[in-house]
């Protein structure tokens, strides 16, 4: 399953960079998120590798995310690894103004496990919304400094 989500931030581009290659950032917009941990490589570094630990009540989730091309300020493309599926993420950034960055997520889903493949084929609207969440939930970090970490998921 593959699709295309794209928000506008009112950030310049460095600034955006900033934030959303910060680790440290991520509980800010990343819901459920309890904890990250690098494991092998140069953080951020093509190769590196990092596991992710989210918590979404009944669901708990670990993820290794793999650096695949880090091309900041304009591009970085991550796979994300986890029992019954993988998705890559090709993630492009292009400043339309002074005070604005263009946020394009290119996401590949690739399901397994049996399960998995039938909820992409059910319910593809709830991965692109998912992604969607995120990417508004980066935008009021970003803008307002708004953080998601103290809200219930």
């Amino acid at each position: 399953m593959k699709y295309t989500t794209e928000i506008y931030v009112e950030l310049p581009l460095n600034e955006f960079i900033k934030k959303f290659n910060d680790p440290h950032n991520l509980k800010h917009w990343q819901r459920g998120l309890v904890s990250y941990d690098h494991i092998s490589g140069i953080p951020g570094e093509v190769g590196s590798k990092m596991i992710l630990i989210y918590d979404f009540g009944r669901r708990k989730m670990e993820l290794t995310e793999t650096i695949i091309e880090n091309n900041l300020p304009h591009s970085m493309y991550s796979s994300y690894d986890t029992n019954g599926m993988s998705n890559i993420q090709k993630n492009y950034f292009e400043s339309t103004g002074v005070n604005q960055t263009k946020w394009v997520s290119k996401n590949e889903f690739i399901p397994t496990g049996f399960a998995l493949r039938l909820m992409t084929l059910i319910m593809p609207g709830a991965f692109k919304k998912q992604t969607k969440k995120y990417m508004l939930d980066f935008k009021n970090f970003a803008e307002k400094n708004i953080s998601v970490s103290n809200e219930k998921n």
